[in-house]
């Protein structure tokens, strides 16, 4: 219990130092949004009128530390304004419905990446120096160094353009009505694979040179050597001597590479015109929207706290010294 607090902590101190990197960091952007909306409405607006648009958008004019206090607290309270590119929406209400478009992509992209990816590493370890090995080294280290958007770009010139199998773009026909009929969900399926498909090649290739680099360093200890010897079937010895010691790390890396695949996922989401929270990132930039660039922020640096918290307490699961200490 003491251990699971340490880390609370820790966490929430992390928290509030990241938000407050996210209040600093929007203002030190080139440009005001309220200031812009006033000098491209030329003469039609007064002083008066800049004064009110600022009130109406949470732009108090008070010392920066006040502002910074006020933002503190918006943020523990869940309110974190309304948006300027898309008054007088909530940035809440707003952020939730992109989330769950890319929940359900990255969601389901990490999951099959971070299978598949272990199985081949496992599989390519305990056969290394042969041919399965030398194609799955190189396809992994081939897909994991290819940046997402090139793998965006070809899949919807071939798959989306020249084949014509998928849509290119939105994430179901705009023409249904959404609901959870068959209909619906299978719009969302066929809009929603290649999206998926490319983070999938683009995730898989890293989890997989991990997890080889990982069961190779482990093959040669003594409790491997122990587990043959007491006369377990080589299925046994890879998968529960060598495949789950293997696992630690691989699981550190699926942690921090939640940062990567919301930013893998903002270039696949724009690409594609997928209506998630990296391309509501990507409009939020270009109008200068300081709301929801700050809660799109506070959401990617949740998830990267969050799962590191899971992280943590997979090893206790994963791990038995870490049960007995």
């Amino acid at each position: 219990m003491a251990f699971l607090l340490r880390r609370l902590a820790f966490y929430l101190a992390a928290f509030i130092a990241a938000a407050t990197i996210n209040f600093f960091l929007p203002r030190l952007m080139p440009g005001d949004p309220i200031e812009i909306m006033f000098a491209s409405a030329g003469s039609e607006l007064s002083l008066d009128n800049l004064n009110a648009l600022k009130l109406t958008f949470g732009f108090i004019d008070a010392p920066l530390h006040e502002q910074y206090l006020s933002y503190l607290k918006s943020v523990f309270t869940g309110d974190l304004g309304r948006s300027i590119k898309y008054f007088p929406l909530p940035v809440t209400d707003l952020l939730g419905r992109a989330l769950v478009w890319t929940v359900g992509l990255v969601g389901i992209a990490t999951l099959i990446s971070f299978t598949l990816g272990s199985f081949l590493g496992v599989m390519a370890a305990w056969r290394r120096a042969t041919l399965f090995d030398s194609i799955v080294s190189l396809a992994a280290i081939f897909s994991s160094s290819v940046p997402a958007v090139v793998v965006s770009l070809i899949m919807l010139f071939v798959f989306g353009y020249t084949l014509g199998w998928f849509p290119n773009g939105y994430a179901a026909d705009p023409m249904l009505d959404p609901g959870f009929d068959w209909t619906y969900i299978s719009s969302v399926l066929h809009h929603g694979t290649l999206p998926m498909l490319t983070l999938v090649i683009v995730l898989t290739g890293g989890f997989a040179v991990t997890m080889r680099n990982n069961m190779i360093n482990l093959l040669g200890e003594d409790y491997i050597v122990m587990g043959r010897a007491k006369g377990l079937t080589e299925d046994n010895v890879m998968l529960w001597y060598a495949a789950r010691n293997a696992l630690l790390p691989t699981v550190s890396s699926l942690a921090i590479a939640v940062g990567t695949i919301l930013g893998g996922s903002l270039v696949t989401e724009v690409v594609f015109n997928y209506p998630g929270l990296g391309n509501t990132l990507y409009q939020a930039i270009l109008a200068r929207d300081y709301p929801v660039i700050q809660g799109q922020l506070l959401i990617m640096t949740a998830a990267m706290l969050i799962s590191n918290f899971a992280v943590d307490l997979s090893y206790v699961l994963l791990d038995p010294r870490l049960k007995r200490a």
